[in-house]
């Protein structure tokens, strides 16, 4: 698609670029534009509306948006920059070098330029390093005449004009209007009179995997972003928090995998940035292992006396760390919703021990049933079908507690609790099965 972008661009035919951006999405044509050359670049960003433009290169990574910015002439500048989206603008001025960033804030309008720097004073991460100031505020003694006529005048660069957020004379957020209000009140109604007061908002230093909670759960399409007074800093988007949603599950899921999370995508990282972040909790795991071969070493005499238990070593331990392992994987992802927290602990461990039971009692006639095929005798095949239940209890019990107390603590269950507890299993399950072995056995 690229290659036709091109050669619409060497036509240099405007009217046929305006039917080619219309038929395209934003995101596509961000994709072509980045494999344009050099001037095909200058020249797209020079001939296409300025909102068209910025909502293209919203789809950019920083780097890239810098780099045309820093092309282009400054009346282009201007208008790109003037039509970005706020919070986009803040993750471009932060991702670059802070004296680009200056040089670029100055193309920016003066009452905007302060609200940018409001925005990037707050951490990475929060409501307010989220926020857009792109929204349609009003004043509460407004009448629904003069509302009207407000958000035809600022609509068109609004993100969202669904609602209006009513403020007071303190710049306080006071109440909320959707526009399906506004069309149905009389022309002479104030705001105040219809606005909704009980306002689910988030607060600006809140963790955005709070504030996708919180929208998730009221099904909200945004959400206002306030101040520890109430003061009203912006607004959060849905489709802004289904990225951060993304971003989140990614990275539980590689921190489950023992690992540190990736902060580019996977080909963008080199292969020194994969081994520093999977080193440190390999070796960590690596010599926490070690205490396997201990144990086996400390049961060296029954191993002699009764070979055949050797057989079920890797069966009974690889069992042990896949139950923890599917335990610990499903009470992160519910702690990380807030479906679950640690006052839950006893009935966390009441649930996942029941289902421990009965997996341990399917898992132990189905050990019992390979014991008999390998012909090492009644005995033995009861010693592993025992075991085999107690293993999966135990993993069961030490899956559901570990990461609601890591938790507690203030560490991150996702990137300790899935290889921590198969390493503990693997351990404390040779205990169990050589010490059932010595009980049952008479050895």
């Amino acid at each position: 698609m690229a290659k036709a972008l091109s050669k619409v661009l060497k036509r240099k035919s405007n009217f046929e670029l305006e039917k080619f951006v219309v038929k395209h999405q934003p995101y596509d044509l961000a994709e072509m534009v980045t494999a344009l050359d050099f001037k095909e670049r200058i020249y797209f960003f020079s001939n296409v509306a300025p909102e068209t433009g910025a909502e293209i290169m919203e789809n950019m990574e920083p780097e890239f948006q810098y780099r045309i910015l820093d092309d282009v002439k400054d009346h282009v500048k201007i208008s790109l920059l003037n039509h970005i989206s706020s919070d986009k603008v803040v993750d471009l001025f932060l991702a670059i070098h802070p004296y680009q960033a200056g040089i670029l804030m100055e193309y920016l309008q003066r009452d905007y330029q302060d609200k940018i720097k409001i925005l990037m004073s707050y951490e990475a991460n929060t409501a307010g390093s989220l926020a857009s100031v792109n929204y349609i505020g009003a004043r509460k003694h407004w009448t629904i005449e003069h509302t009207l006529e407000h958000v035809r005048k600022v609509g068109q660069n609004a993100d969202l004009v669904s609602y209006i957020y009513v403020i007071d004379t303190h710049g306080k957020l006071a109440g909320v209007v959707s526009i399906k209000e506004i069309i149905l009140a009389q022309p002479t109604v104030k705001l105040e009179e219809i606005a909704k007061k009980d306002i689910i908002s988030a607060l600006a230093e809140q963790h955005q995997e709070q504030v996708a909670d919180i929208l998730a759960r009221y099904d909200l399409v945004a959400i206002p972003v306030v101040d520890n007074t109430k003061r009203m800093i912006g607004i959060i988007n849905v489709d802004d928090l289904i990225d951060v949603i993304h971003e989140e599950a990614t990275e539980d899921i590689q921190k489950l995998g023992g690992s540190q999370p990736l902060e580019e995508t996977y080909f963008k990282n080199t292969v020194w940035d994969l081994f520093r972040k999977r080193i440190g909790w390999l070796l960590i795991l690596f010599v926490a292992e070690a205490y396997t071969g201990n144990v086996l070493r400390h049961y060296e005499e029954t191993l002699d006396q009764v070979i055949a238990l050797a057989f079920f070593i890797p069966l009974l331990i690889g069992t042990g760390g896949n139950s923890g392992t599917q335990t610990v994987t499903t009470l992160v992802r519910a702690m990380a919703i807030g479906e679950v927290e640690f006052k839950d602990i006893l009935k966390v461990v009441r649930k996942e021990v029941s289902t421990g039971l009965l997996l341990g009692i399917s898992l132990g006639v189905v050990a019992f049933i390979r014991a008999e095929f390998l012909g090492v005798g009644f005995d033995i095949g009861s010693v592993v079908a025992i075991t085999a239940i107690c293993i999966v209890i135990w993993a069961s019990l030490v899956a559901a507690v570990m990461p609601l107390i890591l938790h507690k603590l203030r560490v991150d269950p996702a990137v300790v609790s899935g290889p921590f507890i198969a390493t503990l299993v693997d351990g404390t399950g040779l205990i169990i099965y050589f010490s059932m072995a010595k009980l049952l056995l008479n050895i």
